[in-house]
């Protein structure tokens, strides 16, 4: 389907997320993912992990993709200087959350706060759920399976009987909505549905 994309570059291609583009992005992930991968991997050396920096800068390119200079770089730098900055960020994330164990004091007030932080999961919880009840069936199957079933993506576009494009477009979709749909900022009605495959 996404063949017609096929000679057109990479700065053409983020030219064409820029204005929203979907079948533009899954594209430049068919080209970049793998490298992007190995590159994340090589930084965060956890399967999972480099998965998460890949996905995240790959939703930073989804965002950004209008600020994007092709005079400065090319697009497959750029989005790979991307996937650095994420996979560093989970590093710097990852020590911090390992650092030094908590002492007396903090165990102590680490005790209080667990009721309130358990009450805030569970109100956090909910409007997860609440937003994902919202995306078409074949975004939230897909974000549902990934996530809390922990298949990757060529495992679902196998285990649904779908190109794996098309389980990346719905995952960038429904990613994208699930944020707009988070985002206690975001005016009411701001999204419009589209349709997906």
């Amino acid at each position: 389907m996404r063949r017609h994309l096929a000679h057109l570059s990479d700065e053409a291609l983020v030219a064409l997320v820029a204005r929203g583009d979907e079948s533009a992005l899954a594209e430049l992930y068919d080209r970049c993912g793998r490298m992007a991968y190995g590159l994340a991997f090589r930084i965060v050396r956890d399967d999972r992990l480099a998965e998460d920096a890949v996905q995240e800068a790959f939703m930073g390119v989804w965002r950004t993709a209008a600020a994007f200079s092709a005079e400065r770089a090319k697009a497959s730098t750029w989005i790979l200087t991307l996937v650095h900055r994420r996979a560093v960020d989970i590093v710097r994330r990852e020590e911090r959350r390992r650092a030094d164990p908590l002492d007396d004091a903090s165990r102590d007030a680490a005790t209080d706060a667990s009721a309130e932080d358990s009450a805030w999961l569970g109100f956090e919880r909910e409007r997860v759920q609440t937003a994902l009840r919202q995306l078409p069936d074949n975004q939230r199957e897909a974000l549902e399976l990934a996530y809390y079933g922990g298949y990757s993506q060529s495992e679902l576009a196998e285990k649904l009987g779908v190109p794996l494009g098309t389980i990346k477009s719905r995952m960038f979709s429904g990613l994208s909505r699930m944020r707009e749909l988070l985002d206690d900022g975001a005016p009411e009605g701001s999204w419009k549905p589209e349709s997906t495959s």
